[in-house]
């Protein structure tokens, strides 16, 4: 029941997780500056340049926005063209680990005997990790970018960009994701490390290795004195002098015959 309470959970995380890196592609306001006192008028106070990854946008102080597209795909700034082709592998990744965690589940009938489900379990989680990091790799590359041009010295006609409110959330996507990873990857950790038994099969037949030295199978039992005697290397007459030295009781229905 546990297992089944904590798939469902890391299932409902990591799938929340992939809705917010979606968003963040079609979310505008991935950078953001503003400018003030431009045109020399006072009733434009204030301007806002924004862009996300399929354009570029200028919004006056009369909230009228003007926006012009990326054009193909060569003439695009080359991280912008990053940032794109590793969310979308991310996504893709993740749609299949979303299938196969789904199949998996302890809580569905699909997917075939247990041990193959356990598989398909870790299989989703070792994805949802693949495309985690193609997605937080994507988000660091456009901060990185911001970032270098934020702290680099002001150059004349070089706008210097904030960070948006999709970065963040993003940003959390991935954390969420890799956090239901883990949730995963808990419940199906003896896929990589099996129960190790104790037993060999040794001409036929199955014995259990002791645990260690001067230890039985059972809990509790200490072999006799006679027993650790008789088990030494000794000889055939150390033997017989100790059979001499040893009383024979005989009950009194044996000494009656």
């Amino acid at each position: 029941m546990r297992k089944r309470l904590i798939q469902i959970f890391g299932f409902l995380i990591s799938s929340m997780g992939w809705l917010f890196i979606l968003c963040t592609m079609a979310m505008d306001y991935w950078r953001i500056t503003q400018i003030g006192g431009q045109g020399g008028s006072f009733i434009i106070k204030v301007a806002w340049y924004w862009s996300n990854l399929w354009k570029d946008c200028f919004t006056d102080s009369t909230a009228v926005t003007n926006c012009r597209d990326y054009p193909v795909l060569w003439s695009v700034s080359y991280y912008v063209q990053a940032v794109r082709g590793l969310l979308m592998c991310g996504l893709t990744i993740g749609f299949f680990a979303v299938v196969c965690c789904f199949i998996g589940m302890d809580c569905t009938y699909i997917g075939g005997a247990e041990q193959t489900k356990d598989k398909l379990v870790f299989s989703g989680a070792v994805f949802h990790f693949v495309g985690g990091v193609s997605n937080i790799a994507a988000y660091c590359l456009y901060i990185n970018r911001i970032a270098k041009v934020a702290f680099a010295p002001s150059v004349p006609g070089v706008l210097k960009y904030d960070l948006g409110p999709p970065i963040f959330l993003g940003l959390v996507g991935c954390f969420l994701i890799f956090f239901g990873a883990v949730l995963y990857a808990v419940t199906v950790f003896r896929v990589v490390y099996p129960k190790r038994s104790g037993a060999q099969t040794i001409g036929g037949g199955t014995y259990m290795v002791p645990l260690s030295r001067g230890k039985s199978m059972y809990a509790g039992y200490n072999p006799s004195r006679m027993y650790e005697y008789y088990s030494s290397g000794r000889t055939t007459s150390q033997l017989s002098r100790l059979s001499e030295t040893i009383p024979t009781k005989i009950s009194e229905r044996d000494a009656f015959v």
